[in-house]
């Protein structure tokens, strides 16, 4: 039986595991090696917070049972998820201490992973009191936007090339077109959870908060709608604001942005709901050539499931059909609920001209992906995370690693697991010099 091991293990160590499938040669000449990498992240510490574990690049499409600790790979903080752009990798943490803001990963020929270049807050003071520091969303290799606790109603530019600061977006006027005068709204800001770019407009979430302390911003929306400011690009100026209706809680902070495209240029956009267990989650689909929500679509949670105690976490879109995972048990939140700890997400296909929920079969229930995107695209196929908690109850196997997804027949078939380097948090396809 296959167990995955969930433990930070020593490099020299896991430098004597070879798996054929995926080992490097030592013998290779770096300049010789091909442009291509699998990468693929670990996340080995779940307790502490800050989210420990690897990042390791492979010349080969991983097969089999593999180690993700290599002597090449990246050990560090922050590897919960990863946000991709063409060829580059970016996180929301810092690998070295886990602080908030921007960070490019640098991968070389021979394979090595290192931190790169950091954007760190203006402020670390409010960094650390505020979460959201770092989200952003990129344009082209030379512009992006993201939100920094510093300045909460500006969203500030920089250049992911050079990853350095370019500026900043004042939208304080947006923000307080609405409850300016309202004592119970503690914080305000604007593109803190969800920033999002379609037909050069940016779309930026305006919270208004009122949580006194912990976690403000999130799970603690004043109204009991969403408000997303709508930015034209043309000029970099305010344009409206456009509002999703009975719901809160528009994605998160981490690089699990929970929106995606569908092929078509429809965005589908997650809201959590009401808590952080859920309540009132739904999906929402602005058209591919419209600035708004569309008032004639929405996938509510209680569609699924008529008590409507869940939520969304995640949605990938492809060819009009939806993928998401959904908790099949009634959510329970703190350190040992289920919501993190429970092997209870399962995988559903949605079509969106004729919403049902069905089942994708192949694949186990597992664990909450958080900062992970649940399905990604790698080689044109679509493949599906799994990573399951050994949760002491009899079993000795559990499945820790991505299943490729075939459309014609709902139904997924493992591609390959990892046995070293903790929970999988992240699968992608790198071309070097690109």
């Amino acid at each position: 039986m296959k167990k995955y091991i969930n433990l930070s293990l020593l490099t020299l160590i896991a430098g004597s595991l070879a798996f054929s499938s995926c080992s490097k040669n030592d013998d290779t000449d770096p300049q010789q090696e091909g442009s291509e990498k699998y990468v693929i992240m670990t996340l080995s510490d779940r307790i502490s917070g800050n989210k420990a574990g690897y990042l390791t690049a492979f010349d080969d499409f991983p097969t089999g049972t593999i180690s993700n600790v290599e002597a090449t790979s990246l050990e560090g903080e922050g590897m919960g998820g990863w946000r991709t752009h063409g060829n580059n990798i970016y996180k929301m943490f810092r690998t070295t201490d886990y602080a908030t803001g921007i960070e490019k990963i640098n991968i070389a020929a021979d394979g090595t992973v290192s931190a790169g270049a950091f954007i760190a807050s203006k402020n670390q003071t409010e960094a650390n009191k505020y979460y959201g520091t770092g989200n952003f969303v990129i344009k082209d290799d030379n512009l992006g936007y993201y939100w920094d606790a510093a300045e909460p109603t500006k969203i500030q530019k920089f250049n992911p090339s050079t990853m350095q600061n370019t500026g900043s977006l004042d939208l304080t006027a947006a923000v307080n077109e609405r409850g300016a005068g309202e004592a119970g709204i503690t914080f305000r800001s604007v593109g803190q959870k969800f920033l999002a770019i379609k037909g050069n407009k940016l779309y930026a979430n305006i919270t208004y908060a009122k949580s006194p302390v912990n976690q403000i911003g999130f799970f603690d929306d004043y109204f009991e709608d969403v408000f997303i400011a709508v930015i034209d690009l043309n000029n970099e100026s305010y344009e409206n604001t456009i509002e999703i209706e009975d719901t809160g809680s528009i994605a998160y902070i981490n690089e699990n942005h929970m929106y995606d495209f569908d092929t078509n240029g429809d965005l589908y956009i997650v809201t959590q709901g009401r808590s952080a267990i859920g309540g009132k989650s739904k999906i929402v689909r602005i058209k591919a050539n419209e600035s708004d929500i569309d008032q004639a679509w929405e996938l509510k949670f209680s569609d699924f499931r008529a008590a409507d105690n869940g939520k969304f976490v995640g949605v990938y879109a492809n060819n009009g059909k939806l993928i998401v995972t959904l908790n099949t048990e009634t959510l329970t939140g703190g350190g040992t609920g289920n919501i993190n700890r429970g092997n209870i997400w399962k995988f559903y296909s949605v079509d969106v001209a004729n919403p049902e929920f069905k089942e994708i079969t192949g694949i186990p229930a597992g664990t909450n992906p958080g900062a992970a995107m649940a399905a990604t695209e790698v080689d044109g196929k679509i493949y599906l995370r799994c990573a399951q908690l050994n949760v002491n109850d009899g079993e000795d196997e559990y499945k820790n690693g991505y299943y490729e997804y075939n459309p014609s027949s709902n139904s997924a078939s493992l591609a390959f697991e990892v046995n070293v380097g903790g929970a999988v948090s992240g699968f992608t396809k790198v071309n070097l010099g690109n």
